[in-house]
């Protein structure tokens, strides 16, 4: 039995693979190359970072809050409409006799409100009415019309607490208190690309520590096997360099692997897709900032969100304070209004135009309503159970103020731990840039003793460490000195590097 299978013929086989050519193509002709600097990085994590675009979010929250607050100080205008409302059931009289009746309308009706809230928690209003009723049952039409201007207005809003100055207070201080969340992880995600930014960096260099390591040992192995082939040097030594080599380039590996997984992290926190290339710049070039101390310690304290915040939460709960305190004082309402209203009787030949004529003529006629009316609630006795509440209030306002103290003594311990230890790594830069001068200096002499045979494989293998000891140990105080200057940044809202505040 024979089997064909055109899958694997040449001319399907090449169209496949012009297919997926092209597929790979398109994929990668979307990807970009991005050379960064860190304060590009920066820009990009800004812009692109989902963290940040989820905080923005929470500002417009509370942007769209404030004026929701501020809007309640305006004009509202209600229009209600019943186009037509009909109802068909049974209901009681509303006395002793207890009777039922049965009901089947149908009505019209309209009504305009016109509400305009005042600064001092009370209120103005005007409500025009129109509306219709037929009476199925009686077979009669009816119809009423009216119009009030009335007036409301707590007294104790202006001793005690006033709802809309509260309201639009809350929400000024939440709007704040957003605005300045952003800010703070606007610089904490600054520090940490910063952080991802020099982490990466120094996979990089180690990366390219470890290839000059491994070329520096292939050349020492190929002099060791020279030397060895001439019988100037033993087997044991020889073999040495052999694993030596070995080693360097399993350390070579191991840091390329690190490199790339840090990379896509790099990528993931920015925001950028994991298919584009990053090259960052391996300039180690740095300027030399001597932070005052006291200065650092006063922006701290003048800048600090921490310390605002703990102010909003010291003006809400006065708000608090006084909301409650309020409950226990003597309350009470003005209340008035002028109305006119017109009425047309029920009537058997009565439509819907002429109803509503009736209802305008006697609207003329009629004379005005009006009512005012001065009400008050007086607390008399409740066993101290509203005291105990806005004492319980007072503490907590109280319990606010130490932790906004706690917090600067914080914050002024944190800001001179952090002053003192950036100039204290600058010495140790500066120190170490030294030491591998020095090392770069003594590997060359002892490569050269080993390849004139004054030294044995084991004295260039101790020299060679020390040499990466010391690239090592430089690139670390590098990246300690950037970030603990990034953190100082973030710490007190000032640039110690351009000499400006953050903005």
């Amino acid at each position: 039995m024979k089997h064909s299978c055109t899958l694997h013929s040449p001319r399907i086989e090449h169209k496949l693979f012009l297919f997926l050519s092209v597929l790979l193509a398109g994929l990668f002709a979307k990807a970009e190359t991005y050379n960064l600097t860190l304060e590009q990085s920066i820009e990009i994590a800004k812009e692109k970072s989902y963290r940040m675009l989820t905080l923005q979010q929470d500002l417009r929250i509370a942007e769209f809050n404030l004026k929701s607050a501020t809007s309640r100080l305006k004009t509202h205008v209600d229009l209600t409409l019943s186009l037509p409302e009909y109802t068909e059931t049974v209901r009681q009289k509303a006395d002793s006799t207890g009777v039922f009746f049965s009901v089947k309308e149908l009505t019209y009706s309209s009504g305009l409100t016109i509400n305009q809230p005042l600064p001092t928690d009370g209120n103005i209003f005007i409500q025009s009415g129109l509306s219709s009723y037929m009476d199925y049952y009686a077979g009669m039409r009816s119809a009423n019309m009216s119009t009030r201007l009335g007036f409301r207005q707590p007294i104790d809003a202006f001793y005690g607490y006033n709802s809309i100055r509260s309201a639009l207070k809350n929400a000024q201080l939440a709007y704040e208190r957003s605005n300045n969340a952003l800010k703070r992880e606007e610089l904490d995600l600054v520090y940490e690309v910063s952080s991802a930014y020099y982490n990466l960096l120094s996979l990089q260099k180690g990366a390219e520590i470890a290839q000059l390591d491994l070329e520096r040992q292939t050349e020492a192995f190929e002099i060791s096997k020279n030397k060895y082939e001439a019988g100037l040097i033993r087997e044991v030594d020889a073999l040495q360099m052999e694993v030596d080599l070995a080693e360097a380039q399993s350390n070579y590996d191991r840091a390329i692997l690190a490199q790339n997984s840090s990379v896509n992290s790099f990528k993931e926190l920015l925001g950028i897709n994991l298919n584009d290339s990053i090259n960052l710049s391996s300039n180690l070039d740095y300027r030399i900032i001597i932070v005052d101390v006291e200065k650092a310690v006063q922006l701290a304290l003048q800048n600090r969100l921490e310390i605002r915040e703990q102010e909003i939460q010291i003006e809400i709960q006065k708000l608090n304070v006084k909301q409650q305190k309020v409950n226990g004082m003597i309350r009470g309402n003005i209340n008035a209004y002028l109305e006119k209203a017109g009425v047309a009787m029920p009537g058997a030949s009565t439509n819907i135009p002429n109803s509503i004529e009736k209802s305008y003529t006697n609207f003329i006629d009629r004379p005005y309503n009006y009512g005012i009316g001065f009400t008050i609630s007086i607390p008399v006795f409740d066993w101290g159970e509203n005291r105990s509440l806005v004492r319980a209030a007072e503490a907590r306002l109280k319990q606010y103020t130490y932790n906004k103290n706690q917090v600067e003594r914080s914050i002024e311990t944190e800001v001179r731990n952090l002053a003192a230890s950036i100039n204290s790594n600058l010495k140790r830069l500066q120190l170490l840039e030294k030491n591998v001068l020095v090392a770069e200096k003594s590997f060359g002499i002892t490569l050269q003793r080993f390849s004139d045979g004054d030294i044995d494989s084991q004295a260039l293998a101790l020299e060679r460490n020390r040499l990466n000891t010391a690239y090592t140990s430089h690139l670390g105080a590098y990246i300690s000195y950037q970030l603990t200057l990034a953190d100082l940044m973030r710490k007190t809202f000032y640039d110690f590097r351009n000499d400006e505040r953050v903005e």
